[in-house]
């Protein structure tokens, strides 16, 4: 195994965690070597294939990243904001390729990671698919074609749980399209419409959430126009694309310069 990639998972109890502790267990080219919980879950200080109801794997369960962390070649991490900030910090300090599936950051965890990505190999997206990435790269380029008089439209679905809206995804292809048209997203956002909103203004790129069920994960990109439309599409219906995107980055970030990457990057398409 001594050219196995060691990984470890943060947040191993959730969708994600279970989905990459099962993809990296797959691979021949890397090896699980720790996972976290959150303090107080069941599964810490057990070994991780009890936990899960199975037979030892000899993998253990901490409570403490820094443990997970600190016998790590790679971290992949789908927890939340706060928590990947804080892990950024011991991956900067371990020189440990971190891969960021998490969302819903502020400019202030931006910052933070940026500041991390100085001493470390950062991948992060929203989005770890091929295909979204692919879609990404397509919107911008459709974007860059047409000018405003094509209103923009980035319609989201996802499952009943998922916490923030849009999502990361949705806002990486917003985005994309607005580096297409040379704006900044945050000054053209048109979201959350309810109620005698007015005629909507030339330019925007507005946004829309649907939450239900079981829904990976659904975006439409739809340029709009007068008598025509032109929707780009992509639809996940199994999260192992996220999970096998995600060990992809893992691999491709042993050995590369400290830097904030992309998917993109990993990708060779940027």
């Amino acid at each position: 195994m001594t050219d196995s990639v060691g990984i470890a998972v943060m947040g191993a109890s959730g969708r994600m965690g279970q989905m990459l502790i099962e993809t990296i267990t797959a691979s021949d080219k890397a090896h699980l070597c720790a996972v976290t919980e959150r303090p107080g879950h069941d599964w810490v200080g057990r070994d991780l294939g009890q936990a899960m109801g199975g037979a030892a794997s000899g993998v253990r369960v901490f409570d403490d990243p820094l443990e997970a962390i600190v016998n790590a070649q790679a971290v992949i991490d789908f927890t939340s904001p706060e928590a990947t900030v804080a892990h950024a910090q011991l991956t900067a300090q371990a020189r440990t390729v971190h891969v960021i599936g998490t969302t819903g950051f502020t400019e202030e965890h931006i910052a933070a990671l940026d500041a991390a990505a100085r001493h470390a190999v950062i991948v992060r997206a929203g989005n770890m698919s091929l295909g979204v990435n692919l879609l990404t790269r397509l919107a911008q380029e459709v974007a860059h074609a047409l000018d405003a008089d094509f209103d923009v439209e980035i319609v989201e679905a996802h499952h009943r749980h998922k916490v923030d809206a849009p999502s990361g995804t949705a806002l990486m292809l917003g985005e994309a399209v607005a580096r297409g048209r040379g704006v900044t997203l945050s000054e053209v956002t048109d979201s959350g419409r309810d109620g005698i909103t007015g005629a909507r203004r030339r330019g925007d790129i507005g946004f829309a959430a649907i939450r239900g069920g079981d829904v990976v994960g659904e975006h439409d990109v739809i340029f709009a126009a007068d008598g025509e439309r032109i929707v780009l599409r992509h639809i996940a219906t199994d999260r192992g694309i996220f999970a096998r995107g995600a060990l992809k980055a893992a691999l491709w970030g042993q050995g590369r310069d400290p830097g904030h990457y992309s998917m993109m990057s990993v990708l060779g398409l940027g």
